[in-house]
């Protein structure tokens, strides 16, 4: 799915035209990914809180609050293990339907992504190319 200013919504997928939307691929342990990611969703970023979590299903549910009008976006962030064993996060991020987004869902990826990056300490090494599509194990 591409981001879309009239859906209300975007998500990441490794051919994504916009490269804020390719999601991540790490030759990072599970376990760091996980913890890092739950923890920015968990209050780490501002307006964000988790609404549920399983780190068994590799699936965390938190919710988003816009910067203006403090309206509830949904997002849905999974990390889970390739074919080759190296940690996967896609996210999607959505407004309540009918509303527009204008671009927001996408820069919100884009953010947490960044985040995730940074709090992982990841080096270019570390994080491997997102064109290669996910085959999750977890």
């Amino acid at each position: 799915m591409i981001e879309s200013a009239t859906r209300g919504r975007a998500e990441t997928h490794p051919r994504a035209p916009d490269p804020r939307l390719r999601g991540r691929t790490y030759a990072i342990t599970f376990d760091r990914v996980w913890n890092a990611a739950l923890g920015l969703a968990g209050g780490g970023l501002p307006r964000w809180r988790v609404l549920k979590s399983d780190d068994e299903k590799g699936a965390i549910h938190a919710e988003a609050l816009t910067t203006v009008l403090r309206r509830p976006c949904d997002v849905r962030i999974r990390i889970g293990l390739d074919s080759n064993g190296q940690t996967r996060v896609d996210v999607r991020a959505a407004l309540a339907a009918g509303k527009h987004d204008w671009g927001s869902n996408a820069r919100r990826i884009q953010r947490f992504m960044e985040a995730l990056d940074a709090k992982l300490a990841a080096t270019p090494a570390q994080i491997l190319d997102p064109t290669r599509q996910p085959q999750f194990t977890a």
